[in-house]
């Protein structure tokens, strides 16, 4: 591992939710070993409230994000990434930009809360389900030995990792 950590990109379509909620619990979780970004393929432009909320009642960074392109991450002067995460079906789908350095990449999709209907209660529930998914799936990522597993070994636990509860994908190992 580099002295810069390893840089590790959400991805989802908006990058107003999942994607965020994401970023937020490994900026903390893995602060110190890892940089956490996330981007989107349409981006919103604005960050979903209920996920700041979440977050900040999780005790995971709450402030700072932006809904951005993941175009933003494709340029040369960006951070070079170590893995890419898609956190949606929909971003898995799509065709993604070449990413400078050959990252790792799998497929960790789960369900949108932003698109749970319904009262405050309800829709809040559905980013804390979100949340807890993605800290599972975050949790079993930091606990891999990532300086002294070969790829290949790497590119299956990453994939198994997509398998954990709460996938929405049928193909899980699309990234």
């Amino acid at each position: 591992m580099s002295d810069r950590g390893y840089n590790v990109l959400f991805l989802c379509t908006g990058n107003s939710a999942r994607s965020i909620l994401a970023e937020g619990i490994l900026q903390k979780e893995g602060a110190g070993r890892f940089n956490a970004y996330s981007a989107g393929s349409q981006p919103k432009g604005a960050v979903n409230p209920f996920a700041l909320k979440v977050l900040a009642a999780l005790d995971y960074p709450s402030t700072g994000f932006r809904s951005k392109s993941w175009e933003e991450y494709a340029v040369p002067d960006a951070p070079q990434m170590d893995f890419v995460f898609t956190v949606c079906d929909d971003a898995a789908g799509e065709s993604c930009p070449v990413w400078p350095g050959q990252p790792m990449t799998a497929h960790w999709g789960i369900e949108d809360p932003s698109h749970v209907e319904g009262n405050d209660i309800e829709k809040e529930r559905a980013f804390t389900t979100a949340a807890r998914f993605l800290k599972n799936r975050i949790m079993a990522f930091l606990a891999l030995p990532h300086a002294s597993i070969d790829r290949l070994a790497l590119d299956h636990h990453l994939k198994a990792i997509g398998r954990l509860e709460g996938t929405t994908s049928k193909t899980p190992d699309v990234a």
